[in-house]
């Protein structure tokens, strides 16, 4: 990533304008040293020499006073609104990321889901220290260094002359520090990602392997990752500090060599005691900014690393969205449906036929793998087809070719409703998760799907707090009562097509009941529905069953050379 990336100003409007104020604020600053060099100088020359009294500075002094409260005032605002802008900004990549993550298909999210969660959850957060620390100082560094020596080149050339031979050594050796930093940030984010996917995937299958007495095995390759991301951490320390002692030892001694030759002039008298100050108290001031962002950088690398990341999968291209309406249907018809499972060469599903309608429940079953979850997502249009086509029924009988690219998803997504295993809630109540405006047909919905005598039990009724997170529900609701939830939202919403992920899996047969009920009573309301199925009951309750099947993927066809 570049020191300050176009793209990370088109992502986050916050970034753009912390850039222009932190700017602004480099200038004042600017002057603000350049003020009290002077004031400096002629406070201490005539003193020194003799040439006045204490009280006849007193105006330099005065103006020094205000150089230097003027200066520390403009750093703590600087400070006070990267801290802003930096969670302002963060929060917009976050958004970005996640919006652009959503609208990807299928198996695009299966292949970089881990990598995204890592970077929305605590990659981009390593972004602060740049965006407070290292992107204020660099605008420093590009405002105060260059006008700061030209300021010295015009009061004493000799001294100008070697800051400005010795100023791009600093930069040489961040470039060559930071080389290494870079490598060590990106192996640490790489130890971050494969840390984060292991506990997910531990995490998501706790259950079943503490049933089995496994629960104990996948602590030692968690620990083996943690190590991993401890020893590349530290690596990244080491460099840090390292380069960070090369930094001041270089500007110190480029300092000492403009004081030396200094010192000997004003011995011969060859420069006046005023300007000689002036350039003593300004020299180091051109080296420090650079300093800085060298100490600076090695804080911002992890974040700079996430941030590339980012703006990687921000530039991964959409599907085609339209905006055509979408036309009304009374079928689904799925035909010869295939979807590539990335480079392992088959189709899961392969070569897919279903006949989905309104007022039925079709079971999407077979072995795991072989695309049933896939199959779903086309009907969501959140997965493209590789091969085969879903085509619309309407009521005189004609069939409409269902593509995204022309319809838009935002239309067809506006009369489905998808009800994953594990349900994820955002706060608020009951009543307002469901969100109907007319109780009558909100108690009727719930009825339907046995959510009325639910919340019939609860002290608070539909009032009931939902907690904000995966089937976390302060009121205590089970797994399969959010399911019978999810429903009567589904039904209140008027969907016209709803795909439930196994919503009877790890149920108990009281709970597996009400909630094939429940499915029972959307389909009865006019809904197709589609479940992904594996048990036996919910299975026997659907009035169709398709198998799901995995087929070669047929090899591309390359069109022949013209002789």
């Amino acid at each position: 990533m570049k020191p300050l990336d176009p793209r990370l100003l088109r992502h986050a409007r916050s970034a753009r304008t912390f850039v222009v104020l932190a700017a602004l604020l480099s200038v004042g600053a600017t002057l603000a040293v350049i003020v009290s060099a002077f004031a400096i100088a002629h406070a201490l020359a005539p003193v020194v020499e003799g040439r006045a009294e204490l009280v006849d500075v007193l105006p330099a002094v005065g103006v020094l006073l205000g150089a230097v409260l003027a200066r520390t005032g403009l750093v703590w605002l600087r400070e006070r609104l990267g801290q802003s802008a930096a969670v302002a900004t963060v929060g917009e990549l976050r958004g970005a990321l996640l919006r652009h993550a959503t609208r990807m298909p299928h198996r695009w999210r299966v292949r970089r889901g881990d990598d995204v969660t890592v970077l929305a959850t605590r990659g981009l957060d390593d972004l602060v220290p740049y965006l407070t620390g290292y992107l204020p100082q660099l605008l420093l560094t590009a405002i105060l260094t260059p006008i700061a020596l030209v300021v010295v080149l015009r009061l004493d050339l000799i001294s100008g002359v070697i800051i400005a031979v010795t100023l791009p050594l600093v930069p040489l050796f961040m470039w060559l520090v930071g080389v290494t930093t870079r490598t060590y940030a990106d192996e640490r984010l790489a130890a971050l990602t494969r840390q984060g996917s292991q506990l997910l995937d531990l995490l998501a299958g706790l259950t079943t392997l503490r049933a089995l007495g496994r629960e104990i095995g996948p602590g030692r390759r968690v620990r083996q990752l943690g190590d991993a991301y401890r020893r590349t951490t530290m690596q990244t320390l080491r460099v840090a500090f390292l380069s960070g002692a090369v930094l001041e030892l270089l500007a110190s001694l480029a300092v000492a060599l403009v004081a030396v030759e200094i010192g000997m002039r004003l011995v011969y008298g060859h420069i006046d005691l005023t300007t000689g100050l002036t350039v003593l108290i300004l020299a180091p001031e051109i080296y420090l900014p650079l300093r800085a962002v060298g100490a600076q950088f090695h804080a911002s690398t992890n974040g700079l690393a996430a941030a590339q990341r980012t703006f990687e999968v921000l530039q991964e291209p959409l599907p085609a969205a339209g905006t055509r309406p979408v036309p009304a249907w009374t079928r689904l018809h799925l035909t010869g449906v295939g979807v590539r499972a990335g480079d392992r060469g088959y189709l899961a599903p392969g070569n897919l036929h279903a006949v989905v309608e309104p007022g039925c429940v079709t079971a999407l079953a077979g072995a795991s793998g072989a695309g049933k979850t896939t199959a779903a997502m086309t009907l969501l249009r959140l997965q493209p087809l590789d091969d085969g086509a879903i085509r619309l029924e309407h009521d005189d009988g004609s069939t409409d070719l269902a593509d995204v690219a022309t319809d838009g998803p935002d239309g067809w997504w506006a009369q489905t409703s998808w009800v994953p295993q594990r349900v994820a809630t955002v706060g608020g109540t009951i009543a307002s998760h469901v969100g109907a405006t007319d109780d009558a047909i909100r108690d009727a919905a719930a009825a339907a799907t046995g959510l009325l005598d639910v919340v019939a039990s609860l002290p608070r009724g539909w009032d009931t707090p939902l907690a904000s997170g995966e089937g976390g529900l302060s009121s205590g609701l089970s797994v399969g009562q959010t399911q019978r939830l999810e429903l009567t939202r589904a039904l209140v919403s008027g969907s016209r097509l709803v795909v439930l992920d196994e919503p009877t899996a790890h149920l108990a047969a009281r709970d597996e009941a009400a909630v094939v009920d429940a499915v029972r009573a959307v389909a009865r309301a006019g809904a197709a529905v589609v479940v992904i199925a594996h048990r036996p009951t919910m299975l026997a309750a659907a009035d169709r069953v398709v198998t799901v099947r995995s087929t070669p993927a047929p090899e591309p066809t390359t069109a022949p050379v013209p002789a």
